[in-house]
């Protein structure tokens, strides 16, 4: 539809504005806080994407990925038989068979998510990107995470962008599909928009911020624009797509304040895994710390917290 997207004016300086008033949301506290810290880590899309990977550290990924947060910890706030897991285990795709498999002898349920299509950069012809969505599905992969070529955008050329991603949709068979939309390469919110539309209108389940290797990742006025994508997609259509903000998410209280934003954008309905999700490799360490400060009133040593 690209009358609708010829349409889009996004006011910078007023989404600027609202973005400072969100750092200043204060935050909750005791319970309140906990139970949104483990609302916050079933939403957490445990991620490892190192040229270092080996079967060994995400056989441990998936380990933590079963049991997030210490079983002590959730008897203490009476939450141990909730069945509080993260949302899915991501990785590349030639580590996609040893984290289902692990998870598969683990007896659990969680996805494996393979990141796909050229990532990070998008730089590989398109055959060579399907090709490999379509291994990734094959190893197992329930979700894939694709990224789109920055160029379309940047040239506008928003046909060929939305041929490129349903291509790969339909790759993508019966795994769900994210689109990474590297916001910090498009140039500008507008942009952001209207590449947000373009992958709703191809199919996409999720649109998610940023790959985690660009300089900027996921910010708060990329994501408000995103989520008002979203809301306008669903107003018009009725189908509700889902946002996934990932890279530099390191705290507690920023996973907790991304979560909040969701509530006033979206509503409650988004605050699940099938509709929202946090990329992320580091934030459970301290959303785990931050549990166990609120139930013993002290601060974990180094070992006395599983490494993810």
């Amino acid at each position: 539809e690209l009358g609708w997207i010829s349409k889009v004016y996004v006011n910078r300086p007023a989404v600027v504005r609202h973005a400072e008033q969100i750092k200043k949301w204060k935050t909750v506290k005791g319970n309140w806080q906990a139970a949104w810290l483990l609302k916050a880590v079933t939403c957490i899309d445990l991620t490892t994407l190192s040229g270092d990977d080996t079967p060994s550290n995400v056989q441990r990924l998936c380990f933590k990925a079963k049991h997030p947060i210490r079983e002590d910890l959730l008897k203490a706030l009476d939450m141990h038989d909730k069945g509080i897991t993260v949302g899915a285990v991501c990785v590349y795709p030639a580590r996609v068979a040893d984290a289902v498999n692990t998870l598969k002898a683990a007896g659990c349920n969680i996805p494996v998510a393979s990141v796909a299509a050229g990532f990070p950069s998008g730089q590989t012809p398109l055959e060579t990107k399907l090709t490999e969505i379509r291994l990734a599905v094959e190893y197992g992969a329930r979700e894939i995470d694709i990224v789109i070529s920055r160029s379309l955008v940047l040239t506008g050329q928003w046909e060929g962008l939305y041929e490129e991603i349903r291509l790969c949709r339909a790759a993508c068979g019966e795994a769900h599909m994210k689109t990474i939309l590297a916001t910090g390469e498009l140039g500008s919110l507008a942009n952001v928009y209207k590449a947000s539309m373009i992958a709703m209108m191809a199919g996409s389940d999720f649109i998610k911020t940023s790959t985690g290797k660009e300089v900027e990742n996921a910010t708060f006025p990329v994501g408000i624009v995103m989520m008002r994508a979203i809301k306008e997609y669903y107003w018009q259509t009725g189908h509700k797509v889902g946002f996934k903000p990932a890279g530099g998410i390191r705290t507690a209280k920023e996973a907790v304040t991304w979560l909040m934003l969701v509530k006033e954008e979206l509503g409650v309905e988004w605050l699940t895994p099938e509709l929202f999700r946090l990329g992320a490799s580091s934030l459970l360490g301290d959303i785990e710390q931050q549990i166990f400060y609120h139930v013993t009133g002290s601060y974990a040593l180094q070992h006395e917290l599983a490494m993810a």
